[in-house]
């Protein structure tokens, strides 16, 4: 199964989701998806393993993830102790800064974690039940539905940013590699992809790199990440492709070329397969 966009309704007057204390089976996860929005995931308990970007993730008590937009991703719960957590959506641009001149970013967490391939955050107890009360008042706010309740429980997640960023953005990186569940092969592979996308990759070149069989690969990559190895380079190549087409102004068929694709026809065929629309239709709805 390919990994597929996660839509949220634009016309909705305040661009924020909440998904409060929820305890979710493997058999209810989403599988391998990816989104405008960012993420936020608080865990209060339980275990699982995190798929995020190129790395798998280990989950549990206090972890705290922080997920950009236009990032793969999918969890999961181990079956005996699934994961209870909150988890909040929101458009980037409800946050932003108010004042040009001021150095400070509430969205310094995601880019950080993009720079450094570090997604997770553990929080110690006095962090936890911080974090914990700021979530419980945004439940507070959408269960009360006071006036003005939309713009407290934005406060509120501003307040979840303001704290996170202050007491956690120079920890050291927290996560580990889930090292029971992934072999150091797939590991090499990943990153080897991470590396190389835009490039022709074949799957008995990257067998021989992993050295293993094409059949082994192709199974466990598949078992592991929820996506065949094609699907997986496709999907980095398209999420490259919409940075670059939201960041500069470089023409389609220069972004096409640079992110591996052999024809412009097959670009646009893919990338309307993936969102929907064209990439010059992508680039201007970001304009709008």
């Amino acid at each position: 199964m390919k990994p597929f966009k996660k839509n949220f309704d634009s016309q909705d007057f305040v661009p924020f989701r909440f998904v409060y204390c929820q305890t979710k089976t493997p058999e209810s996860e989403l599988p391998n998806h990816f989104h405008d929005w960012y993420e936020i995931v608080y865990v209060y308990g339980g275990k699982g393993t995190f798929f995020i970007d190129y790395s798998f993730i280990d989950m549990e008590k206090g972890d705290f993830f922080v997920i950009p937009a236009n990032t793969i991703h999918y969890s999961i719960p181990n079956s005996e102790s699934p994961i209870t957590s909150s988890v909040i959506f929101f458009n980037p641009l409800l946050i932003a800064n108010q004042s040009s001149r001021d150095t400070f970013s509430y969205l310094q967490i995601f880019d950080e974690s993009s720079r450094l391939n570090n997604y997770r955050y553990s929080l110690n107890n006095e962090q936890q039940k911080q974090l914990e009360t700021l979530i419980d008042n945004i439940e507070s706010e959408f269960t009360q539905k006071k006036s003005g309740y939309n713009q407290a429980a934005v406060l509120q997640l501003q307040l979840i940013l303001l704290h996170i960023n202050r007491s956690i953005i120079h920890q050291h990186s927290s996560y580990t590699t889930s090292q029971k569940f992934i072999p150091m092969w797939l590991r090499m592979i990943l990153e080897y992809i991470e590396d190389h996308f835009s490039e022709k990759i074949t799957l008995s070149f990257l067998a021989e790199y992993g050295n293993i069989s094409s059949a082994h690969l192709s199974r466990v990559f598949k078992q592991m990440t929820g996506l065949n190895v094609s699907e997986y380079i496709k999907m980095k190549k398209i999420l490259k492709a919409k940075q670059l087409l939201l960041k500069t102004e470089e023409n389609v068929s220069s972004i096409a070329d640079q992110c591996g694709f052999e024809s412009m026809p097959y670009f646009h065929r893919t990338f309307k397969k993936m969102m929907d629309m064209t990439p010059s239709q992508y680039r201007n709805s970001t304009k709008a």
